[in-house]
């Protein structure tokens, strides 16, 4: 699963962070690295962007990078 498909309020686990070098280097140094867990907080009106929650920030991102990004959804995530 991806993040762009991850429910609002739904936390999961980074398992792998896909695409081209640039946006994956650029997607790991804002944070985003396997293992890490992040929560979708809203999404805009129109889908894009997306507003997650991770290592105590918020950040948003484009529906296309966050579809670059391979979570694993559960309940047995903890933040």
């Amino acid at each position: 699963m991806t993040l762009d498909a991850l429910a609002i309020g739904a936390t999961a686990r980074v398992e792998r962070v896909r695409g081209g070098r640039a946006i994956a280097q650029r997607l790991q140094e804002m944070g985003l690295t396997t293992g890490v867990v992040v929560k979708l907080i809203r999404v805009a009106p129109l889908g894009d962007p997306l507003e997650i929650e991770l290592r105590g920030y918020r950040l948003s991102l484009r529906k296309d990078e966050a579809a670059a990004i391979e979570v694993s959804p559960g309940s047995n995530v903890r933040e």
